[in-house]
């Protein structure tokens, strides 16, 4: 089993940026493939982004392509989600995920196939 902790979140204001880091235990993290989700009040956990175990494939969702970044540092078991020019709209729990088995297009966004998660950290943006 892998544990994941999520850490970075805060307030901010639109067009700042954020740095979030989801640091692992339990298990090596190039074991998996890994994503992040959101989820804000009142609305389904959405997906983010994706890394393969490499970090040579990422995936990411529509609303955040060309402002957010992931990327992992096996050797330090973090993944990390670099957010730029922030909107209100971002504002959401972030959590970080974990699957055990090859990243491909049509799993990265489905919540389904990741066996584990963080407990989230805030991140809300300011207008």
């Amino acid at each position: 089993q892998v544990q994941l902790v999520e850490s970075g979140g805060g307030l901010v204001q639109a067009g700042d940026s954020l740095r979030l880091s989801c640091a692992a235990s339990g298990r090596t993290l190039s074991t998996y493939s890994m994503g992040w989700f959101r989820q804000a009040p009142g609305k389904e956990r959405e997906f983010v982004t994706a890394i393969g175990r490499t970090g040579g494939i990422t995936y990411y969702a529509d609303s955040v392509k060309g402002r957010f970044t992931i990327s992992r540092d096996n050797a330090k078991n973090t993944v990390y989600l670099q957010m730029n020019s922030l909107k209100p709209e971002d504002t959401a729990i972030y959590y970080c995920s974990a699957e055990d088995g090859p990243m491909t297009a049509t799993r990265a966004s489905r919540r389904e196939v990741y066996d584990y998660w963080g407990q989230g950290t805030q991140v809300t943006v300011s207008s």
